[in-house]
């Protein structure tokens, strides 16, 4: 067990887990504006690092079907050249990239486009996961950030297997940070649904999932409008993904409701600041680890990795 105070003054590194819409980005930036947490960011490290190639050539395809002769011939001759703006504040070319099933009428993919893209998006998910330990080191050698923020995908929980400590995902996010499930509760749940059906946005599925979606739909798309066919997939989504968020958090680490992480302060702020969003995991860790073997050494193997990181850092 560990104090407030002490806890406080640790090397943070903490890993949000939670469905897509139900805060994680939001807190990060929190974070990062507060107290200058380093946030790294899943879908920035996959548009930057992973993707990138592959979501510029889409935009240079996109607009060579547009068949201006004056912006191809630019382009041919590389007189210009397309790049992407993507920051932690703007995935929106990731996204796009990743795209949803549908008629390309209507912006749509064709089946095996949007499987491919799916995959891709997959492994370049797996490997900003595993990245993230090498930028825990290079936010405090070149920025100083002593603490930081994962700000993981809402599909963290696809691409691992949650019963498998030796999974290379749970393997590299346990070794450093504190992995913390933000979970909402019905309220937020219905919040979260009734977003997803007036603005559905791509997203990655599991193939167990999305894959009885699409098995009696025309391989090419036609005659499908991808909102429609997105909007009833994402609280069959929520529901299928809740098991695995939870399987992760009670193994390797520890639960947050959201609508005690975003209670309202007297002003009306939603958003903790970085000292009172500590305050509350260190409530939560601690009463999580005081029921639970599990959580008590999740949360041992935490502070030593902490105090590991701090002491490393004492020759920089």
């Amino acid at each position: 067990m560990i104090t407030l105070s002490k806890f406080r003054k640790l090397h943070h590194a903490v890993t949000l887990l939670g469905m897509s819409g139900v805060g994680k980005t939001m807190l990060s930036t929190a974070l990062r504006r507060s107290a200058d947490w380093f946030h790294y960011s899943a879908d920035y490290r996959i548009g930057t690092r992973y993707l990138v190639e592959e979501i510029l050539d889409n935009v240079k395809f996109k607009i060579m079907q547009m068949r201006d002769p004056f912006v191809a011939n630019l382009l041919r001759s590389d007189s210009i050249y397309i790049n992407h703006n993507i920051s932690v504040d703007n995935l929106e070319p990731v996204s796009t990239f990743l795209g949803m099933y549908g008629a390309p009428y209507a912006g749509g993919l064709a089946k095996s486009t949007f499987l491919e893209r799916q995959d891709l998006y997959r492994r370049a998910e797996i490997e900003s996961m595993k990245d993230a330990a090498s930028f825990m080191s290079k936010s405090w050698q070149i920025y100083r950030c002593k603490d930081f923020v994962n700000d993981a995908s809402g599909s963290l929980c696809e691409i691992v297997d949650p019963d498998d400590p030796l999974d290379p995902v749970i393997q590299a996010l346990t070794a450093d940070s504190l992995i913390l499930y933000i979970e909402p509760n019905p309220v937020y749940e219905k919040e979260l649904k009734k977003r997803a059906r007036t603005h559905p946005k791509p997203l990655f599925y599991n193939p167990a999932f999305i894959t009885p979606a699409l098995t009696d739909k025309p391989d090419d798309g036609v005659g499908i409008d991808p909102l429609n066919f997105a909007r009833p997939l994402f609280p069959e989504l929520l529901e299928f993904r809740k098991p695995r968020y939870r399987k992760i958090a009670n193994n390797y680490g520890f639960t947050i409701h959201a609508d005690e992480l975003f209670q309202p302060d007297e002003h009306g702020n939603t958003l903790p600041n970085a000292a009172l969003f500590l305050d509350k995991v260190h409530a939560t860790v601690m009463e999580q680890a005081s029921q639970s073997e599990t959580a008590a050494a999740n949360l041992q193997r935490y502070v030593a990795a902490c105090e590991g990181r701090a002491t490393l850092r004492d020759g920089y």
